[in-house]
């Protein structure tokens, strides 16, 4: 019997991979780049601190451990890394007998758009520092990226279309084929696809945790837009049509809970990019939801996410330095549950 644990579950740690001279963070231009880029990796580090462990990647771990006020709750490892979107190349943890069990799957830089080198190696190599104890250690040759699944820990997982059926991943597999291999390596019993939905500058073709993350067992938050001029409203609106008829595994509906589309951000060229409140993390006692010095919707998504996690302590970062390399919390986080 084997599942993918929720993100809600208890969790030994997190993992970052923080930016470097060698990432697209750093601009030779710019002296102060590395350390503007730095700035909310630490904010976030130092959030997921407050509850439990943070594991941080690094080039220089006595320059970046300055850096921190405190590093309570904080381990640094120095390993070589293309970009710190450890989400889509840190492990997949499974649940096997009940034992923790880690899954290194294949990654290709979404589909062949970036390097991937050094970030494919990431999972060995920390494995082999015994950083990560004896949890066993299972490589995966099928491509599969942590962002793109979202588990709600009982069998069900949910995923788009676009992504894992894409033909630069994998070759372009069926629906059925994909289920095949979620079930072989996830346990997935079941899988809930979205074909719609989408956000201006997002690399990942259409990452799930972009979008739509589950709550618990029952609920769905998703990302509505309600600006019918946006570009985005027409593939949002069919994305919660399509929510609206899901079922869970007792073939009731889900309850899904609006998130706001933050307004609009654009880069210096002029380019939108894929500001979402979608791409929060659930740690130990604490949900850190991303800000974009959108006054309004920032705190309106901070009161939805009090509502739906009252047990927790609900944490702002302001990402809008990580939504110029496409990312944002979310991506830039792997949990390890126990």
């Amino acid at each position: 019997m084997k599942r993918m644990p929720a993100e809600w579950e208890k969790q030994r740690c997190v993992l970052m991979s923080f930016p470097h001279k060698d990432t697209d963070w750093y601009d030779p231009n710019d002296p102060k780049s590395l350390d503007t880029a730095l700035s909310p990796f630490i904010r976030i580090a130092q959030a997921i601190a407050y509850k439990e462990p943070v594991y941080i990647l690094c080039d220089d771990k006595k320059r970046i451990s300055e850096m921190f006020c405190s590093t309570f709750n904080m381990i640094f490892w120095e390993l070589p890394s293309n970009d710190t979107w450890i989400r889509d190349y840190g492990y997949i943890s499974i649940k096997e007998e009940g034992e923790t069990k880690f899954l290194d799957f294949t990654f290709d830089g979404w589909g062949g758009k970036f390097d991937a080198t050094l970030d494919n190696r990431v999972n060995q190599q920390l494995y082999s520092t015994g950083l990560m104890g004896t949890t066993p250690l299972e490589r995966v040759d099928f491509v599969l990226e942590g962002g793109s699944i979202e588990s709600d820990g009982a069998g069900t997982i949910l995923t788009t279309s676009q992504c894992l059926c894409n033909p630069n991943r994998n070759g372009g597999l069926t629906k059925n084929e994909v289920e095949e291999n979620l079930s072989e390596y996830l346990g997935a019993e079941r899988v809930l696809w979205l074909d719609h939905g989408y956000l201006a500058g997002d690399d990942t073709d259409s990452h799930i945790d972009t979008l739509a993350r589950f709550v618990n067992e029952t609920t769905i938050a998703y990302v509505k837009c309600d600006d019918t001029a946006d570009e985005h409203y027409e593939a949002l609106k069919a994305m919660k049509e399509q929510l609206q008829h899901f079922k869970t595994a007792e073939g009731t509906p889900y309850t899904i809970v609006p998130l706001p589309m933050p307004e609009a951000k654009f880069d210096k060229e002029g380019k939108r990019m894929s500001a979402t409140y979608a791409n929060f993390l659930i740690s130990n006692g604490a949900l850190i939801y991303p800000t974009y010095g959108d006054v309004e919707n920032d705190k309106k998504a901070g009161e939805i996410f009090k509502q739906l996690f009252p047990e927790r302590e609900i944490i702002p970062v302001n990402c809008l330095k990580l939504i110029e390399q496409g990312g944002s919390l979310h991506c830039s986080t792997m949990q390890i549950p126990f």
